[in-house]
């Protein structure tokens, strides 16, 4: 794996994205937006009916869905904007491996929501006294699980624009939001039924939303949670690198690779 060709894919998409109006658009106005419009309601909770440490959990929600949200379209625009240019031939039939598209790829991400939640942080402050750092270095271990699970969802729908081509970009902005009201992202688990609970287990984000709610509530993180959460996602993230990895072996036998744009 060499670092130049994954500095030099880097670069490519940092000069893009500097040069993208719509994208720092997104990078900027919809974060911004999210913290204003969650901030005034927790505000408004506190006033009506004072729920304890309602302003950190809905705010602190809202940055960790952010943080998912963000690394997965970081992913996943980035392909889909070599599709755009045609450019995925060009890419892979230079000496850039699979590996060093997708680490490319993924870095992309983490400069975005560093970016967009470095702004959050500082709203949320700034407006609401809410310090996303109060969560201490528990906050490491649950971001981390975030992005990792962000991955495995955009190395997904790589996978599927692959093998569907444009006809599939959507999925780019709607699938993360799948998990939003199945993630136990803005109210804990026990709203959802027994059985399904069962169910929602198998997924990393109510690990991390939970974990994030205990250390707000007693400033601790339960460790059940943690190993959950990673084990679960080093799952999910063989089982995404796997079949993007089949959809792009499978595309080069077809030769699709050369109308993925289509």
């Amino acid at each position: 794996m060499s670092g130049r060709r994954i500095g030099a894919l880097l670069l490519r998409h940092l000069f893009v994205w500097r040069r993208n109006w719509q994208s720092l658009t997104e990078l900027f106005y919809w974060p911004l937006v999210d913290v204003l419009v969650f901030g005034f309601l927790s505000t408004y909770l506190t006033q009506r009916a004072p729920v304890p440490f309602i302003v950190g959990l809905l705010l602190g929600a809202l940055i960790l869905w952010d943080v998912f949200f963000r690394v997965q379209m970081g992913i996943t625009v980035s392909f889909l904007t070599e599709m755009w240019s045609r450019n995925l031939l060009n890419l892979f039939t230079s000496p850039l491996s699979l590996s060093e598209f997708l680490v490319a790829l993924m870095l992309f991400g983490l400069v975005k929501i560093a970016v967009s939640a470095s702004l959050m942080v500082a709203v949320a402050w700034a407006l609401y006294r809410f310090n996303l750092f109060t969560l201490g270095f528990a906050l490491v271990p649950l971001v981390v699980a975030v992005v990792l699970f962000a991955w495995a969802v955009g190395t997904l729908v790589m996978g599927i624009l692959l093998r569907y081509g444009l006809a599939a970009e959507t999925l780019a902005w709607s699938l993360a939001f799948l998990f939003q009201p199945f993630g136990a992202v803005f109210f804990p688990m026990s709203v959802y039924a027994s059985w399904l609970q069962r169910v929602l287990w198998a997924l990393p984000l109510p690990h991390v939303f939970e974990g994030m709610r205990a250390v707000l509530r007693s400033g601790q993180l339960p460790t059940h949670h943690v190993v959950w959460a990673f084990g679960l996602d080093l799952l999910y993230l063989a089982l995404a690198f796997t079949f993007f990895g089949l959809m792009f072996q499978s595309a080069l036998r077809q030769g699709s690779l050369l109308k993925a744009h289509d």
